[in-house]
Order: C-alpha cells, then sequence, then structure tokens
C-alpha cells in the first residue's frame, strides 16, 4: 500500500459519495471513448475508403478546437458553476456522435458529417476539460490529488482494456456508425451522474475582461518554471505521439493486414499496461520521486512506437507487436499523466486553474492537429514505417525539456 492511499485524506474519499459520482461519471465516458477511438476512423477508413491524408484531418479536426482554448479557459474561470459546464459538455457530445448511427440507418454517412462530428465533440471536450481542472481541485482534497488521480486513470486504464476488444466486436457485428452509439450513451450517463453532485464550492472571477484573464494564464504559465517545463515537454510529446497517432490504425489495418476485432483485442491487451501504470503510479514516485517518475514515463511513453514500426512476419507476429507497443506506451503514459497532472494541480492558484488550463491546452493540444497533418504529409511521402519511426524518436527527446529544470528534483508534493 502506498504513502497516498494511507493518507486520511485519499481513505476519505472511498466515502465521499460526490466523488464516487464523478469517478463514476468519468469511467463510463471513458469506456465509451474507448469505442470511439476505434470506431470512427473505421467509419473513414473501411465504410468511406479515406486516404492516409483524410484520416489525418480528421484526427486533426477532433483536436483543432484547442487552439481557442486560452480563450475558453478565461471564460470558465469567469463562470462559478463548472458543474452545468461539464454536464452541458457530455449532452453536447452524446448528441453529436448520436448523429451517425441516425445517418447510418438513412445510408448517408458522409466524410463530410465525420469533420462535423470531430469539431464539435472536439470543442465540447475542451470545454469540459477547462471546467474540469477547477471542479477537481475543489472536489478534492490537496493531500488526495495523487491518490485521486490514480484512481481516475485505473479506471480509464481498465477502459482501455475493454473497451477497444468491445469496440472492435461491435464494429464487426453492428458496423462502426452503430458502435458509436455506445458512446453517446456513456457522455448521457457522465452528465446524469455530474449533474446531481451538490456542495462543490467554486469561486468566479469577476470584473476582469477575458482577454486579460487569457493574458494572464498564459504569463503565469510562461513565468513558471515547473510549468513551462512542462508544457515544453508535453507539446512536443504531443506533437509527435500524434504524427504516429492517426496512422497506428491504418498501419494495423493496411500494413499489418489485421481485422478490427483482431486490431481490438491487441489495444484491449496492451492496454493493460496503462492499468498497471494507473496503480503503480504512486509506489513509483513514492520509490524514485515524482519528478524523475514523470522523466521516465516521458520517455516510455512515445518511444515503443518504433516497436511497433518494425512489425512484420506472421498475423500472430504482428498482432503481438501491436499489444506490447500499446503496452509499454499505456504503462508510460500513465506514470507521466498521473504524477505531471497532480504536480500541476499543487502549483496553480485556485484563481488561476481554468485560464491556465485553457493556456495550457492551447499550446498542448493545439499542436496535435499539426503533429496529425505533418504525420500525414510523412507518410504519404515516405510510408508509414519511416513516419513512426519519426514519431518514436522525437517524441522520446521531450524529455530533454525535463532535465533542464526543477521537475527531476522534486521528490514529492510536500516539498513543493
Amino acid at each position: 500500500m502506498t504513502t497516498a492511499t494511507r493518507s486520511p485524506a485519499a481513505r476519505a474519499l472511498r466515502g465521499d459519495r460526490r466523488f464516487r459520482r464523478f469517478w463514476a461519471g468519468q469511467a463510463v465516458s471513458q469506456f465509451g471513448d474507448r469505442i470511439t477511438e476505434l470506431a470512427l476512423p473505421l467509419i473513414a477508413v473501411t465504410a468511406l475508403r479515406a486516404s492516409t491524408a483524410q484520416v489525418a484531418e480528421l484526427t486533426a479536426l477532433l483536436w483543432a478546437p484547442n487552439v481557442l482554448a486560452v480563450f475558453l479557459g478565461a471564460w470558465v474561470d469567469g463562470r462559478a458553476d463548472r458543474r452545468r459546464l461539464l454536464v452541458v459538455a457530455d449532452l453536447v457530445r452524446a448528441a453529436a456522435l448520436a448523429s451517425l448511427p441516425l445517418a447510418a440507418l438513412a445510408g448517408a454517412v458522409t466524410l463530410g458529417q465525420l469533420y462535423a462530428v470531430a469539431v464539435v465533440t472536439g470543442a465540447a471536450g475542451v470545454l469540459f476539460n477547462n471546467a474540469y481542472a477547477p471542479f477537481f481541485a475543489h472536489l478534492v482534497p490537496r493531500s488526495a490529488y495523487l491518490a485521486a488521480n490514480s484512481r481516475l486513470s485505473t479506471t480509464r486504464s481498465a477502459a482501455q482494456i475493454a473497451g477497444p476488444a468491445l469496440g472492435g466486436a461491435l464494429v464487426q457485428a453492428l458496423t462502426a456508425p452503430v458502435a458509436v452509439l455506445v458512446d453517446a450513451l456513456s457522455f448521457l450517463a457522465s452528465a446524469l451522474l455530474i449533474g446531481r453532485i451538490r456542495g462543490v464550492s467554486e469561486a468566479a472571477t469577476d470584473g476582469e475582461p477575458m482577454l486579460s484573464r487569457a493574458r494572464a494564464g498564459l504569463r503565469f504559465v510562461v513565468r513558471h518554471p515547473v510549468l513551462r517545463a512542462s508544457l515544453g515537454c508535453c507539446t512536443t510529446v504531443n506533437f509527435f505521439t500524434f504524427l504516429g497517432y492517426g496512422l497506428v490504425l491504418l498501419f494495423a489495418g493496411r500494413t499489418l493486414g489485421l481485422s478490427a476485432g483482431t486490431i481490438g483485442a491487441a489495444f484491449g491487451l496492451g492496454a493493460t499496461g496503462g492499468l498497471l501504470g494507473a496503480l503503480l503510479a504512486p509506489a513509483v514516485s513514492r520509490r524514485l520521486g515524482l519528478g524523475r517518475t514523470i522523466v521516465l514515463g516521458s520517455v516510455l511513453f512515445p518511444a515503443p512506437i518504433a516497436l511497433l514500426a518494425a512489425a512484420d512476419g506472421p498475423g500472430w507476429a504482428r498482432a503481438g507487436v501491436l499489444a506490447a507497443a500499446e503496452f509499454l506506451s499505456a504503462l508510460g503514459v500513465m506514470l507521466f499523466d498521473i504524477n505531471l497532472n497532480s504536480l500541476q494541480a499543487a502549483v496553480i492558484p485556485d484563481d488561476l486553474r481554468s485560464r491556465v488550463s485553457g493556456a495550457f491546452a492551447t499550446v498542448n493540444y493545439g499542436i496535435r492537429p499539426l503533429g496529425a497533418l505533418t504525420g500525414g504529409l510523412l507518410a504519404t511521402a515516405f510510408g508509414l514505417r519511416p513516419a513512426l519511426l519519426v514519431a518514436a524518436v522525437g517524441g522520446a527527446l521531450s524529455a530533454l525539456w525535463l532535465l533542464v529544470s526543477p521537475v527531476p528534483r522534486i521528490r514529492d508534493l510536500d516539498s513543493l
């Protein structure tokens, strides 16, 4: 048992009905998301015969709304009821995704509709993420940040294990557009659970223009040594991993010749690495130190893409390499995310949370569309394997941002 789970505040999470509802809402929507992550590009690849560039464009559009996150975060900081914003974001995503099975019933699914759904769900996701940071910080005691993030990430990893396998089976049995309906229903469930949370005390920033709040968020990130290094690292790793992100399904299906069911099963098996990482993150942080664990995760997250790029041989071997690469990457991202999210929650003042989150997302997530489009161009010009190798090497180099910062020297949150 780790220090994080032994603390009184962490133990209190077990009896906190509000956190349990929030946790359940996140778990069910994460489960649905894993299905859509498989089904949405498969609609483009199989049903609409999309090209490599078009698949990259779909991925880019999903993340493009993040370029406006700095302004949306500043706006959210001026709102007192972030819970309502979380519910609205869930409902918008549910409606957008539900349009796909309805169009499929009429035989009218188009690439344009896929693009529109990607933009709408991406924009709603930006709203949710900007409201999430301050809501989480007021819902969970500071002493329980690491334990709460570990629990949220554990269920996310569990969803990553079962979601892709179920998604692959649903796509094969019901077609990809119908499988997306599961994710739409999961967002409805999340909205219902979060909507029932009461008593979270929040404060809005009054009397300050939105642009001033946006500038304050950017200024705080740039001037804070931990956040500045974290942003550089996250932006670099996101650019290169998304260079390969939109290509993995394409590579697995067209180059490796794996079926949707096999891909889903490989992703599900590989996602056990994320579950292991979520469970071990507090213990690894205690052993290595919070900062060093973040550095380790920043390398282990993107590097396994190189393993995937080398996949060859019989079908079982190709599927095994895909599962192994996903396992190692999922392990790394949990070590990275859980500890970095807890560190950020600890160093950001309450009155700046949404605007800092928005500023961070504008750069960090805003780079993802550029990475996806670059990946499409590289794959078109040089092939899928070289593009994936570039993603692995470039992503691993993101750790350099952290090595020249105070992050590796941070032992735990109490040392801040």
